[in-house]
């Protein structure tokens, strides 16, 4: 699907232009533009892409593609979020999903699973540059309170990009879901603390095992960061796989003395 044709986000720009960014009446006059744009331009849905007619929570899902999410809510696993679908785990069986992973932080959960609508509001924010499909994001924590519940009042830890991939892709994903997240929970706060100091190769021919050691290292604190030890921080990233990234990133944060630390993923799978 071709996402160049949307028009850009004017409530989330990339990092590099965060200082032009508008505030205030400011922005709330470009957010009506949008709306008034999407008059003469409206809105297809990222799924199906059908129109939007209704002027409902979503902006880029139509309502019959948004009904077919999978929002993750108790039961689920504590480690990765993958939903038990009603199931009770059995005791000391280890999920499927995040097996031999033996986190460094304490819990973790998803919004959603990455099917449907959300895969595509995924690889459209993380390869085609489609920053309006951020509006989507915030919808979905509001849609979950369960996920809400889990950032409320935290430090939200964006996982880093490795500076040569940020300056080829012009900003980083996770950091923007992550801010994202924020605007739909009220007390959450952005902290990006962490930087990525080595480059690693492609993870997605690696198994478990190659992943963890591949990532091993490749994080640390980011200079003159703001640590508040005692505070509770949860790890931002836009999809859990194996869990390698977060959980090296959570090593980072131990280091640096942090003692709470979760994590946070838009899907899963």
């Amino acid at each position: 699907m071709d996402f160049s044709s949307k028009k850009s986000s004017t409530t989330d720009a990339p990092p590099a232009a965060a200082a032009t960014t508008p505030s205030g009446w400011w922005r709330r006059a470009l957010q009506g533009a949008d709306r008034a744009l999407d008059v003469v331009y409206p809105p297809t849905c990222v799924e199906c892409e059908g129109l939007i007619e209704d002027d409902g929570a979503w902006r880029h899902i139509c309502a019959s593609c948004a009904s077919k999410m999978l929002l993750v809510r108790a039961p689920h696993c504590t480690t990765c979020g993958y939903p038990f679908f009603g199931v009770v785990a059995e005791v000391g069986r280890d999920c499927p999903h995040c097996a031999g992973l033996a986190p460094h932080y304490r819990e973790g959960r998803t919004a959603t699973l990455l099917q449907g609508p959300v895969r595509r509001l995924v690889h459209g924010i993380k390869y085609d540059g489609a920053l309006h499909l951020l509006d989507d994001v915030a919808a979905v924590v509001r849609a979950n309170p369960h996920f809400r519940d889990h950032l409320a009042g935290a430090r939200l830890v964006p996982v880093p990009l490795h500076p040569l991939k940020q300056r080829e892709r012009g900003y980083n994903q996770a950091e923007l879901i992550a801010r994202a997240f924020a605007r739909a929970v009220p007390g959450a706060t952005v902290v990006p603390l962490l930087e990525r100091v080595v480059w690693t190769s492609t993870q997605t021919r690696l198994d478990r095992a190659e992943r963890r050691e591949n990532l091993k290292n490749a994080f640390a604190l980011a200079k003159d960061a703001p640590v508040i030890p005692t505070a509770r921080h949860v790890l931002v990233d836009d999809v859990f796989t194996t869990g390698a990234t977060l959980n090296a990133c959570a090593v980072a944060l131990r280091r640096a003395g942090v003692t709470t630390i979760d994590v946070a993923t838009l899907g899963h799978g």
